[in-house]
């Protein structure tokens, strides 16, 4: 039986970067993943297996909340190969009348193109982005931190942070309009700050990658998605997502981390009240002095993976929580991956094939929008007009594709569980290849309303399903977020309130991923968190005295260099 100091369960790029931080540390470290890659969401794979040479991001594609955090450079990524490519324009939105929104990293550019539309909405644009990167200086030190964590959180301020939270929250007025303003929804912001579809559709298509409706109450804060395309700005990995995920494999193996593949946890190892290994499909025990972190979803963790009387001796509610009270909708994505022989043409809209480095959106108006996202939460498929995100990542990283040929990542939301179809299909969710295969050709139809030669440049193609996405990432309802991204389910909330630091009531148990806080996307923020919660459970004192005096640090600097 091998013993370590900590056992990871998933190797997803939050897994790794705990076990990153863990083992400069000095702990030993063992991660264990249920697929035969390294990676979690985020991975770059050749999925068809005639066409080997064309590799294809299988989730996550563009990063902007990692550079919202110091993983990168306090990991030194870039040692293990790591390289971003930033996007400039970042946003091309063709509109069905021949007009278009084109979006650069630059918002005084951005402002120009708005102009021909609409000199206000040009002005409010600038106010817009302002507004938000503002709330986004001011919200990122308590990201970077565990979220209970008060010390951690305010070493994270510098002068200009606390600038920019003064600014939002500095008198009873402007706190009260702050709290007003996360109360609405995306579609509250855009609607008073906007006129014209051209701008407000682009936007909330955008806001709704949170995985709800832009109308949504409460979630106002997915209107900050586009101004993070301007700042930090909008990168990609050269050769993919999955050069992340290399470059973190890299940096675990060289500091004496293990890594095993096909490795399905089916058991977490309770040993009077406390966690001390688990055991994989195979019967094979592997043991924890010091803790086993799950990079998996609480739900699964605490109803799956641990006897019903270890969950009940530590916490007699949690379990009936964790079923209950934890809300996620039943919207997720069907995946479309083309290979091509020359790129997207969009020969109605002054095409360039700059438009194409960003992201490529499909969002004819607010209300097209709506509807894309609030079917699937009732189980239809908004395929009769469909809404989608498109990147063409190979416009901006030719390595991924043969030269002169293309790859295009098309998302489309649908619903895990299709209406009238319970039982049915995969996991009796009602998906079968006839129906991913009859949707997406309605969404590749749609896309060549805009751009024709997707039919005729097309070689090859993937889909993968709501039920094989959730599948293959062994994701509650194929919820790549693990949990909705809700305002009542972030920062202390996230997942539950009693378990919402990363440490849970078994000792030597924690937390972390997409469902624990910051949330979903490519950020490191949730491993790099457990991580320093973890750090501080075995070493407490020392910890707080180095949380203490980087506070303080950061305070002094932030006085004297502004």
């Amino acid at each position: 039986m091998s013993t370590y100091d900590a056992i990871i369960i998933g190797a997803g790029h939050n897994g790794l970067t705990c076990a990153a931080y863990l083992l400069k540390a000095g702990y030993k470290v063992l991660l264990l993943e249920k697929r035969s890659v390294p990676g979690g969401a985020a991975t770059t794979e050749a999925i068809i297996p005639e066409l080997p040479e064309f590799k294809f991001n299988r989730c996550a594609i563009d990063h902007e909340f990692i550079h919202l955090g110091p993983v990168v450079e306090e990991l030194e990524l870039t040692k293990y190969g790591l390289e971003y490519l930033y996007c400039d324009p970042v946003v091309f939105c063709p509109n069905p009348d021949g007009r278009y929104f084109l979006a650069h990293q630059s918002v005084e550019k951005t402002c120009a193109g708005i102009a021909q539309y609409s000199d206000r909405d040009a002005r409010k644009y600038a106010e817009f982005v302002d507004l938000w990167q503002r709330t986004i200086n001011a919200m990122t030190p308590i990201f970077n931190a565990p979220p209970k964590s008060i010390i951690d959180i305010a070493g994270n301020y510098d002068f200009k942070k606390v600038k920019d939270l003064l600014s939002m929250v500095g008198s009873t007025n402007k706190a009260l309009d702050f709290v007003r303003t996360m109360l609405s929804s995306a579609e509250d912001i855009l609607h008073e700050y906007f006129d014209t579809e051209i701008v407000k559709a682009p936007l909330a298509r955008l806001a709704a990658e949170m995985g709800v409706p832009p109308s949504q109450k409460n979630l106002a804060i997915g209107a900050m998605m586009m101004a993070m395309r301007h700042h930090p700005g909008m990168a990609r990995p050269k050769g993919g997502t999955g050069a992340l995920t290399a470059a973190l494999v890299k940096l675990v193996q060289s500091l004496g981390g293990e890594i095993l593949t096909e490795q399905m946890v089916k058991q977490i190892l309770i040993d009077d009240g406390r966690a001390v290994g688990v055991r994989v499909a195979s019967g094979q025990e592997y043991r924890a002095k010091h803790g086993v972190i799950s990079n998996i979803d609480a739900r699964r963790v605490f109803l799956q993976l641990i006897d019903p009387n270890d969950v009940d001796s530590a916490d007699e509610h949690l379990r009936e929580r964790l079923d209950r009270r934890i809300v996620n909708n039943n919207e997720t994505i069907l995946k479309i991956d083309l290979a091509m022989t020359e790129p997207l043409k969009f020969i109605h809209h002054d095409h360039k094939d700059e438009y194409l480095i960003g992201s490529i959106l499909i969002a004819d108006s607010v209300k097209h929008v709506e509807i894309a996202h609030t079917d699937p939460a009732i189980g239809r498929i908004p395929d009769a007009d469909p809404s989608m995100y498109i990147v063409q990542p190979t416009m901006l990283d030719p390595s991924m594709a043969p030269d002169g040929c293309h790859t295009v990542w098309i998302e489309f939301f649908a619903p895990y569980q299709v209406e009238n179809a319970e039982g049915t299909g995969l996991n009796g969710t009602g998906w079968t290849d006839e129906l991913k295969n009859k949707v997406a050709d309605r969404v590749v139809n749609k896309l060549a309303d805009y751009a024709p030669n997707v039919k005729t440049a097309t070689i090859a193609r993937a889909v993968e399903s709501p039920a094989e996405l959730g599948e293959r990432l062994g994701s509650y309802k194929g919820n790549y977020y693990h949990i909705d991204m809700t305002l009542e389910q972030m920062v202390f909330f996230r997942p539950l309130p009693e378990i919402a630091n990363y440490k849970t009531p078994i000792d030597n148990l924690y937390l972390t991923g997409a469902g624990t806080h910051p949330g979903g996307s490519i950020s490191g923020m949730p491993g790099r968190n457990c991580a320093r919660v973890f750090l501080h459970a075995r070493q407490p004192f020392l910890q707080t005295f180095r949380d203490a005096g980087k506070s303080a640090k950061s305070v002094f600097e932030g006085i004297f260099n502004k």
